[in-house]
């Protein structure tokens, strides 16, 4: 069973769902198949290793842009969206429950950061996060919190999933970088705000060669805004948009 706090869904809502499945496949080695959702075109990522770790969809005509979105696991969803309102956030869309799924609901922190809370209709642990010691190619591994005020930001996540920060990186000029835990696990970090960057969630996932990645992502048409760079552990990361301006991240070792 997931624990409160965990990530354990990831979903894209793109202007081009089509052209999304080319080129996450072609960079991370997904597959796309259909969910057999009756009614909407809800498409499923699946891992080289059979798992399935995100959904792609069509954005709604009011979202103003391309967006990567997680699912943070709760026990219940109504409180804890209730929670979030009183605490200064903003609900987007009511708790709703479907079947087979689960029950979700979509809001966002006091700092426009949006998320999904979710309580799955399984009890089955989710493998779609993967720590970074553990990863295996096509699994999300780091869940990166950009926030204007940042400690503010990091006191708001600890109460209500239970999260600890522990540990931070001097990053010059932009503050601190400060990691977060869910449990044992090192899940991410939080950051200050750096020129031109948004409020909000950046989601890295794992890929078996970073120069080869970063290679696909220019000749799919994405953008690569940072990186590659060598991170702590060893392996580096990039930071791009995919060709319809969804923002992501990749980690993964030189070959």
């Amino acid at each position: 069973m997931n624990r409160q706090g965990d990530f354990i869904w990831y979903e894209l809502l793109t202007s081009d769902i089509d052209a999304a499945a080319t080129f996450y496949a072609d960079i991370v080695g997904w597959q796309v198949q259909d969910s057999g959702m009756p009614g909407m075109d809800y498409r499923l990522f699946v891992a080289p290793d059979g798992a399935m770790i995100g959904g792609l969809m069509a954005m709604p005509p009011e979202m103003p842009a391309p967006v990567w979105l997680g699912y943070v696991a709760v026990d219940d969803v109504d409180a804890a969206a209730a929670d979030f309102i009183a605490a200064g956030g903003t609900q987007h869309m009511a708790p709703t429950t479907i079947p087979g799924v689960g029950r979700i609901a979509m809001l966002t922190d006091p700092q426009n950061a949006a998320l999904y809370l979710m309580r799955s209709a399984s009890d089955a642990t989710s493998t779609v996060f993967q720590a970074a010691d553990q990863a295996t190619p096509g699994h999300f591994v780091w869940n990166q919190l950009m926030a204007p005020d940042l400690d503010r930001a990091i006191a708001f996540y600890v109460d209500r999933f239970g999260w600890r920060q522990e540990g931070s990186m001097p990053m010059g000029s932009f503050g601190d970088y400060k990691f977060l835990l869910c449990g044992d696990v090192a899940i991410g970090a939080a950051m200050g705000m750096v020129p031109g960057g948004q409020p909000g969630w950046q989601y890295s996932t794992h890929v078996a060669d970073i120069d080869h990645a970063a290679d696909r992502i220019t000749a799919g048409g994405g953008t690569i805004l940072q990186g590659p760079d060598q991170i702590p552990g060893g392996s580096y990361s990039i930071v791009a948009t995919d060709p319809q301006g969804a923002r992501f991240g990749l980690v993964g070792p030189r070959r």
